[in-house]
């Protein structure tokens, strides 16, 4: 016997629907390119995004066929994840901090019809368009007037014209919820970038969890900052997330620095922010080094990389911001996890909440997760005991686009996305990320976490940045060391770093040296290159070897 409900399928044009619907008037606010302030509503976003539909209708592209964006967060790349998707087309986000060549090699391998740019970004379009045989058009996401007269693209139109004389009313297409409906490739720190394909179901039941009250506990009464690009993993789900509860929506455009984040923070009464850490420790120190306070922001997911401890204690104790610790992937969507407490943990001693808000947090509900030994059997949940993580769910891919299924079969004949992280997991079920399998340092025949240790480096007034990473050693295998980028104007000797690990860790954990750098090398994403970091100090012999 099936039940007698209506069966409507879940698609991403009803987001944009309701959010026009029932808070029509609701703040779409974008700091743009051209560095002025533009806002308007859901409603006005909903017209223009059927704008764009009838657009891509008109030039006769396919259901499938993909539309890519070059795009910071603003208004028009949010009219273009609902227009886009809505119409039945594959949006492609494309991060633009990659090398020109990998640009032009993801738009091959997407076979991108159209690519849409902001203007920031025309040096690399002019790098790569004639290696793009695929895209037919050329799109700047500007005003008629700021079109540059010659670019050197062929046929290269403005995003005002080229949506302008087409209607504001538009039937969405009825598609099957399995419909694809954006793709974003993954870094591709190692061999060519991955695509993951996500689809109008995934991307639905993402914004429910996501905006859950164990979660990001979005809703109408919020303002919502994403300093977490559109360009990559669809900014954490949150241009969703955000028209599925009615949340003003407040985009910080190109300008991600201390003081142009926190005046938009303060001008708009941002209540919510997310972000990775690279960025807070720029707005941080804006606020640190000018005696400021934030007048509404109450909450910041954090995720990308750990969160050092040092950050959650400033946000939480100096400002009043609670922080969310959230991790997940590019090929989940990407929410994983996020750490709130639970009923039981309310009365613990502010130290050891503390402890367990430093950890990547518990499953949302759509995400299950285990973590299994060298022999693939499961691990305790005794928080201690190492695991590669495994994880499986409805947001989470079962292939890669055009490429092979990394999933694990479990028994049972389950499917197991290994997330290529250690971990380990806690009776309550918070997680902590350990390390990547690639970075995991083993000495002695005992693992030591690279994380536990750039954690604790970051806790020194003068560490800007720190990455550990394991050096050859004749008797342990491996050792660890930390390279460090110290704060402008700061000095920290080598004996003094290491005498501050003392008492903080196992004395066989403390780093072997300190190798101080002018900078820490960081990929597209903003997470540390330590491949990058060892080829650099390919050379290097440890002191104890």
């Amino acid at each position: 016997m099936q039940g007698l409900m209506q069966n409507q399928q879940l698609l991403i044009s009803n987001l944009i629907e309701f959010a026009a619907r029932h808070h029509s008037d609701a703040q779409i606010v974008s700091r743009r390119v051209e560095g002025d302030i533009h806002r308007y509503t859901y409603q006005d976003l909903c017209g223009r995004a059927k704008q764009l539909a009838n657009t891509l209708d008109a030039m006769k592209l396919a259901h499938g066929d993909r539309v890519a964006s070059l795009a910071w967060n603003g208004y028009r790349h949010m009219e273009m994840y609902y227009g886009v998707s809505g119409s039945g087309r594959v949006l492609h986000t494309i991060n633009p901090r990659l090398h020109p060549d990998q640009v032009a090699w993801i738009v091959n391998h997407a076979e991108d019809q159209v690519l849409c740019f902001d203007m920031t970004f025309l040096p690399i379009i002019q790098a790569v368009h004639a290696k793009c045989p695929t895209v037919r058009q050329w799109v700047a996401l500007c005003d008629a007037d700021k079109l540059p007269a010659d670019s050197g693209i062929p046929g290269l139109i403005s995003y005002e014209a080229w949506i302008g004389g087409q209607s504001p009313h538009y039937r969405w297409p009825q598609l099957d919820e399995n419909t694809a409906s954006s793709m974003c490739y993954t870094s591709g720190t190692t061999g060519n970038p991955k695509a993951a394909l996500y689809s109008h179901r995934s991307t639905v039941l993402h914004a429910y969890g996501a905006a859950l009250p164990d979660v990001m506990c979005l809703s109408s009464r919020d303002a919502v900052l994403p300093v977490v690009p559109m360009f990559h993993v669809n900014a954490w789900g949150l241009p969703y997330s955000a028209a599925l509860t009615g949340a003003k929506v407040v985009f910080p455009g190109p300008a991600l620095d201390g003081k142009s984040l926190y005046e938009l923070i303060e001008a708009e009464g941002v209540t919510f922010a997310a972000g990775v850490p690279t960025v807070w420790q720029m707005l941080l120190g804006h606020v640190q080094q000018n005696g400021l306070k934030f007048r509404t922001l109450n909450r910041t997911v954090i995720g990308g990389s750990a969160c050092p401890p040092a950050m959650i204690d400033m946000f939480e104790d100096t400002y009043n911001v609670r922080v969310l610790h959230a991790w997940g992937m590019t090929e989940m969507s990407p929410l994983g996890t996020l750490g709130t407490l639970k009923n039981k943990h309310l009365d613990l001693p502010k130290a050891e909440q503390r402890r367990l808000l430093q950890k990547q947090g518990r499953c949302i509900f759509g995400v299950d997760m285990r973590i299994v030994g060298h022999d693939g059997k499961d691990q305790p949940w005794d928080g201690k005991t190492y695991g590669d993580l495994l994880v499986r769910g409805p947001w989470i891919i079962d292939s890669y686009y055009k490429g092979d299924s990394p999933l694990i079969t479990d028994e049972q004949g389950l499917g197991w996305f290994p997330t290529g992280d250690v971990a380990t997991i806690d009776a309550d079920g918070f997680m902590q990320i350990t390390d990547r399998t690639k970075d995991v340092i083993k000495s002695g025949g005992e693992w030591i976490s690279s994380i536990d240790v750039e954690n604790i480096a970051m806790g020194h007034p003068a560490v800007a940045m720190a990455a550990c990473i394991g050096m050859p050693h004749p008797k342990w295998d491996e050792r660890p060391i930390v390279a460090v980028a110290k704060k402008p104007g700061a000095e920290v000797s080598r004996e003094e770093l290491l005498a501050f690990f003392e008492g903080k860790t196992a004395k066989w954990q403390i780093p072997d040296d300190v190798v101080f750098v002018d900078a820490i090398p960081l990929g597209a994403t903003g997470k540390m290159l330590k491949t990058k970091l060892r080829e650099l100090l390919k050379d290097y012999k440890l002191p104890t070897a």
